[in-house]
């Protein structure tokens, strides 16, 4: 991943629905400056703990598992939205 070497997180990716439902309010936004290549690694880990949590839910009909691998995976998709929009946009200095 030697083209994400210079690469920083934009600032740009979010999740959670504000108050009401907003989705022009979001409650969580990724912070801009930080290596993209480290945020990457972060959502995969993210991701890991996702899937470990759907297949659990699944095997044991555990809904509360479901809204944690629900946020987590928001979590993920943030960090990844923000690093695409950054490789889209150029280097952040």
């Amino acid at each position: 991943m030697s083209h994400l070497k210079h690469l920083k997180t934009t600032g740009t990716g979010s999740f959670g629905e504000g108050v009401g439902g907003r989705v022009a309010d979001r409650l969580f936004k990724v912070t801009p400056g930080h290596d993209a290549e480290y945020a990457l690694e972060q959502a995969t880990v993210l991701m890991d703990c996702v899937y470990k949590m759907t297949l659990q839910s699944g095997v044991e009909r555990d809904d509360i598992l479901v809204w944690v691998a629900h946020y987590l995976s928001g979590m993920a998709k943030a960090l990844v939205e923000d690093v695409a929009h950054g490789m889209m946009s150029g280097p952040v200095r």
